[in-house]
C-alpha cells in the first residue's frame, strides 16, 4: 500500500473538518477528491502532505508513518504540484523539472549526470522534450502545468498530489493533464488529485472522496460517490449523471428552483 489513512482526522487545533477517514491507494490508483469551497480539500492535502499534522490517526506513505518521516523523505516518496501559477523568473523548463531533483541531491550538492537524465526523462515522459531549453514564463498554461508535473516526476516518487491540476486550464488542456495523470498510474505510481469539475472523476480514477462543509464525507467508486443525490446535497443544485458513449457526465439542471434561487429578477 502506497498512501494510507487509518480513522484519519484533520483540520486545525480547535476546528476539525472532518474525522473517521479510511484511505487506502496502491500503484496505480488515482483519488479524486472534490466538495465545495470551504470543504476542506486543501487542508486534507496539506495533511497528506505532511504540513498539518493529523488531529487523530495515522497516515502511511509506502508503509511508514509519516510522522515517522524526515521532510527529504516525504518529498523523496511524494511529489506535490500546486495549482498552475504566475511564473516570476525565466528559468528553462528543464531546470524546472531539474528542482525536482532536490530532494535527492542535497543541500550543498550539485546536480549529477543521473539528476539532469531524471529531469529529461520526465520531460520526455509528459510529451514536452521538446520545450526543455524554452523559459518557463514563455510557454503556454497547459504546458507550465506539465512543467510542474515533471518536476514532481523528477523525484522519483512513489505518489503524487496535485491541488487542481486542470484548473485554468483550456478544454484541450484539460484533457491532456487528465490523460497525463492516468499514464503515469499505470506507469506503478499512486496519484491523488483534487478538482471542481464532478465528471473529471470518471476519467481514469480509481476512487473518489467527496467532501462537504459540515465534516461528512463519500469515499468509493467514483460511481457510487459522483450520484445526482450526493451532489445536490453538497453543492445544492440538481444535477443528472449521465451515460454519453459509455463515459458518464455530470448535466447541471440550471433551469430549477435551487439553481435560481438567490438571484434577483432581470429588470423590465
Amino acid at each position: 500500500m502506497i498512501l494510507e489513512a487509518r480513522a484519519l482526522a484533520f483540520g486545525y487545533p480547535g476546528r476539525r473538518i472532518a474525522k473517521g477517514l479510511d484511505l487506502a491507494l496502491s500503484a496505480g490508483e488515482v483519488l479524486c477528491v472534490l466538495g465545495p469551497n470551504g470543504g476542506g480539500k486543501t487542508t486534507l492535502f496539506r495533511t497528506l502532505l505532511g504540513l498539518h499534522p493529523a488531529l487523530e490517526g495515522e497516515l502511511r506513505l509506502g508503509g511508514t508513518p509519516l510522522a515517522a518521516l524526515r521532510r527529504n523523505e516525504v518529498a523523496q516518496r511524494l511529489g506535490y504540484v500546486p495549482q498552475d501559477h504566475a511564473p516570476e523568473y525565466p528559468f528553462t523548463v528543464r531546470d524546472v523539472a531539474l528542482m525536482g531533483r532536490a530532494a535527492r541531491i542535497g543541500l550543498f550538492g550539485a546536480p549529477a549526470a543521473r539528476d539532469l537524465a531524471a529531469a529529461d526523462a520526465a520531460l520526455e515522459a509528459l510529451g514536452i522534450a521538446h520545450l526543455a531549453e524554452r523559459p518557463y514564463t514563455e510557454v503556454s498554461g497547459g504546458e507550465r502545468q506539465l512543467a510542474l508535473l515533471a518536476r514532481a516526476l523528477a523525484q522519483e516518487p512513489l505518489a503524487l498530489v496535485l491541488d487542481e491540476p486542470t484548473a485554468n486550464l483550456d478544454f484541450g488542456n484539460q484533457v491532456r493533464v487528465l490523460r497525463q495523470l492516468r499514464q503515469l498510474a499505470d506507469r506503478g505510481l499512486a496519484v491523488v488529485f483534487s478538482t471542481h469539475r464532478p465528471d473529471e472523476a470518471f476519467h481514469g480514477a480509481s476512487h473518489a472522496l467527496l467532501l462537504t462543509r459540515g465534516g461528512a464525507f463519500h469515499y468509493g467508486a467514483p460511481d457510487e460517490v459522483i450520484t445526482a443525490g450526493n451532489l445536490k446535497a453538497v453543492y445544492g443544485v440538481a444535477v443528472q449523471v449521465a451515460a454519453v458513449d459509455g463515459t458518464r457526465v455530470c448535466v447541471p439542471q440550471f433551469q430549477t428552483e435551487e439553481c435560481l434561487a438567490g438571484f434577483s429578477k432581470p429588470p423590465r
